[in-house]
């Protein structure tokens, strides 16, 4: 569940948007680059700190690294100089993967007020990365302010409809899962826990699944206090799974948004 200050912090972010970038889908996109960036950012710092490398801010791109950008002794400009050059040039970057450089692909910041991206990136730098579950459910509350029909025809299913469906097709690890419109990964999201919960030792099927109330992790669901690991997929399986549910959208935003989404529910 969406704790208060995880919520606020997502409600500031936007409201200090708002003036320079007044459309909600582009406001989305600009948390969710930066985000990304941070968390490639904190990956780093835990690697340096267990005497590794560093694997994103490395070489000619080491100069773009969240600590660089939010380097107290620059100055505004300099600020958003360095951060709308370097999220123009992550997607070039060969240090991340794929799923990344998808993300940053033709990513640019919107604006030149360096007041405003000082403010922006200062409630950003209070988001951590820490494998939490908690990091799907703040992005599940950031994709509600895109409302309920996009620019292009788009609709966004609620969730408890979503969760509805999918009990109702009730997929298998053996199954592919093809969503031809996905817009932000709702229905493959939802598939892959339901055969994550199917495929654990403790799943009994008088289980009672409150699907609003599931706390997803990489390895493991939580549901009204019991835990599903998907203990009975071995490492084939989950990397067939991860093949099999492929989702298609019209809107090259929507599938930064998807990927994202997907990526922090446990998709590598």
């Amino acid at each position: 569940m969406l704790d208060t200050t995880t919520k606020r912090r997502i409600d500031t972010a936007r409201d200090i948007l708002v003036g320079k970038v007044p459309d909600p889908k582009s406001q989305v996109e600009q948390i969710t680059i930066a985000l990304i960036y941070k968390f490639m950012d904190d990956m780093d710092s835990d690697a340096e700190e267990l005497g590794g490398e560093p694997s994103f801010f490395s070489g000619e791109y080491e100069k773009y690294g969240w600590r660089k950008i939010f380097n107290p002794s620059l100055g505004g400009f300099e600020m958003l100089s360095l951060y709308s050059e370097a999220i123009l040039k992550m997607a070039q970057n060969p240090n991340l993967p794929q799923l990344f450089r998808d993300i940053f692909k033709n990513a640019y910041l919107p604006y030149r007020d360096p007041e405003t991206l000082k403010s922006f990136l200062k409630i950003i730098n209070d988001f951590s990365y820490d494998h939490s579950e908690k990091l799907g459910d703040a992005f599940e509350y950031l994709l509600s302010v895109l409302g309920s029909q996009g620019d292009a025809g788009q609709f966004r299913t609620p969730r408890h409809v979503i969760d509805f469906m999918t009990a109702l097709i009730a997929p298998r690890k053996n199954e592919s899962v093809l969503d031809p419109a996905c817009g932000t990964a709702g229905f493959l999201i939802s598939a892959y826990k339901h055969i994550l919960k199917e495929n654990s030792g403790n799943y009994q099927k008088t289980d009672l699944y409150t699907f609003e109330q599931n706390n997803v992790k990489l390895a493991e669901i939580t549901v009204n206090g019991k835990h599903y690991r998907g203990d009975k997929l071995s490492p084939d399986d989950r990397a067939r799974i991860i093949q099999n549910i492929k989702g298609y959208d019209i809107s090259p935003d929507m599938v930064r948004l998807s990927l994202v989404n997907l990526y922090l529910h446990g998709f590598t």
